[in-house]
């Protein structure tokens, strides 16, 4: 699913127009993704949760020519799943 199937996906269940679907989309992910930078956690019980996760300076290789190269620093972003999305998505199997 993408993201214009998830516009679909709302506007056919809440009868929001396209647009006004799209528009909530955006607010929920722009607030879970300032919400994340400023607490460094977001749960959301029944669905998962998701953390940032500081990855250390290393050393790494260029695969095209193999010489040693430094990777800098960084924050990652994790997801957990909780346990009735997991239950969901193992009962489709």
């Amino acid at each position: 699913m993408n993201k214009q199937d998830l516009i679909d996906f709302v506007s056919d269940k809440t009868g929001l127009t396209k647009i006004d679907s799209s528009k909530s989309i955006d607010v929920v992910f722009d607030g879970r993704v300032s919400g994340i930078k400023a607490d460094k956690a977001a749960r959301f019980v029944g669905f998962g949760s998701f953390e940032t996760r500081s990855r250390a300076a290393r050393k790494g290789r260029n695969p095209r020519n193999g010489l040693e190269i430094e990777i800098a620093a960084s924050n990652s972003v994790s997801f957990k799943a909780g346990k009735e999305f997991r239950e969901a998505v193992n009962a489709a199997v």
